[in-house]
């Protein structure tokens, strides 16, 4: 089966054919960075990583660019609020480099995979100035009194992406006061100096670059004027992915020829926001639970679907990533017991069509909660079989499809070896007073096994063990 895509610019499902056979390249807007990273961003991060990932499962030669908004109003508010008093240019630095570190710890936390190029906007003043020349050039953007401004009316199939003419765009338009358009639906591309804020100098004078810009120029720079896919939140699709494609194409190029867009996060089915007071940050998460417990919850939506959040659902996601938890720790602690003994190579057939079920799940627009409901259904198989299979077949597979979803990353056990030595001796010594029948002795063992948080399971193929 040929990996389908649902194709926002086309509204519809497409099969995937890259520019260059085995070869995609990816760019996905990232954060602005003005606070600490929240589950909604957590959210987006890891839908995109699940689909970088199951690229690379496919043999794809993979080029994944997320950008940084290192300077807009929200970052110099932030910088106002934290640093009163200080040269605000510099304070813009320094709050963008701090939430930029503070998102990069969370998102290693989370165990999402670092981009191949991570481009400032700060980065691209220069190359944003002369794209800008050639909108202007093109005529499809003009100079306003130290601004400049984009004019959609002469963009070809500008509302194609997010699906809206020019009536339904212009019914709630307006000109904000200061503001030097011609039209209200046209936007910025430029905007000229306010007093005291970090500005550059350029043709039409002191000023910033606009939001949706960054992307265009950033883009083009490291993927080529066309490129694969496109993503974001479905937040994004307007105005900033449709500015995004005027832009573009109205400079001549051809842009991005697949749009994926993830659903957003919502709160008890609320919108999440601090004035709510339901704002949950991720160290928030982590605090009370393994990273993998929020990858199921996220994985058990499509990826295009909004997910609803909620402490119960967190606690029900738990315990399902124990059943993977406690599987994983039983393998583990019977291989160690039989090491160097070969275990029976039976229903490795089976086993692969656990495999075969992930991947048409995936390869259906990358259809997470299928895929997911054949990792359990494996588990559930490789414990109803477990003295009778492969178990380093199964433990395998189903690792290698568990790293598509970037789970068990982490040692589950969370017991050194020398730990595991420790057991291992605790664990012979029982079995060597069950064999002189001294019950006694044997009930001791496993009692101080279990005030140690480990849990005995004997079995025809032996002994295992699992942490609690």
């Amino acid at each position: 089966m040929s990996l389908k895509i649902y194709n926002t610019l086309t509204r519809k499902k497409e099969e995937f054919k890259p520019l260059k056979e085995g070869n995609v390249g990816i760019y996905v807007c990232g954060p602005t960075v003005y606070d600490a990273p929240h589950i909604g961003h957590a959210r987006s991060a890891y839908a995109f990583d699940v689909i970088r990932r199951y690229f690379i499962y496919k043999d794809y030669k993979v080029k994944f660019v997320r950008n940084v908004t290192d300077v807009d109003d929200k970052i110099i508010n932030k910088a106002k609020e934290e640093f009163k008093g200080e040269d605000l240019n510099i304070a813009v630095k320094d709050i963008s480099d701090k939430y930029l570190k503070i998102y990069h710890e969370y998102m290693e936390k989370l165990g999402i995979m670092q981009p191949d190029k991570e481009p400032k906007a700060t980065e691209y003043i220069e190359e944003m100035e002369n794209f800008i020349k050639i909108l202007i050039q093109a005529g499809v953007a003009y100079a306003s009194a130290g601004d400049v401004y984009f004019n959609v009316r002469k963009a070809n199939g500008y509302g194609k992406l997010s699906n809206q003419s020019f009536e339904m765009l212009g019914s709630g338009a307006r000109v904000i006061q200061g503001e030097n358009k011609i039209d209200p639906l046209d936007f910025a591309l430029w905007k000229s100096v306010k007093p005291d804020e970090p500005s550059w100098p350029s043709p039409w004078g002191n000023g910033r670059p606009g939001w949706h810009i960054e992307c265009s120029v950033m883009s083009s720079d490291i993927l080529g004027d066309e490129f694969d896919i496109h993503g974001g939140g479905i937040d994004l699709v307007f105005p900033h992915h449709e500015n995004e494609v005027a832009q573009s194409e109205g400079a001549g190029k051809k842009f991005a020829r697949y749009w994926i867009h993830n659903g957003l996060l919502t709160i008890n089915k609320e919108k999440m926001a601090k004035s709510l007071g339901n704002f949950i940050a991720i160290e928030d998460i982590l605090a009370k639970y393994p990273a993998d417990a929020l990858k199921i919850l996220f994985l058990q939506t499509h990826y295009s679907h909004p997910v609803d959040f909620s402490w119960e659902k967190m606690d029900e996601v738990k315990k399902a990533w124990e059943r993977f938890s406690i599987l994983l720790q039983k393998i583990d602690g019977l291989r160690f017991k039989v090491k160097g003994e070969k275990l029976k190579e039976t229903n490795k057939k089976e086993i692969g069509e656990f495999r075969k079920k992930f991947e048409e799940a995936m390869d259906d627009n990358f259809n997470m909660p299928e895929a997911l409901a054949a990792l359990f259904d494996l588990v559930t198989y490789i414990n109803k079989n477990f003295t009778e299979i492969d178990l380093n077949n199964a433990k395998d597979v189903l690792m290698e499809l568990g790293n598509v979803f970037g789970l068990f990353e982490q040692k589950v056990s969370g017991i050194d070896s020398s730990k595991e030595v420790e057991i291992e001796n605790m664990i012979n010594s029982r079995n060597m007073a069950r064999k002189n029948r001294d019950f006694k002795e044997a009930d001791r063992i496993r009692k101080e096994l279990e005030e140690k948080g480990i849990i005995l399971e004997d079995t025809k193929n032996g002994t295992t063990w699992r942490r609690r």
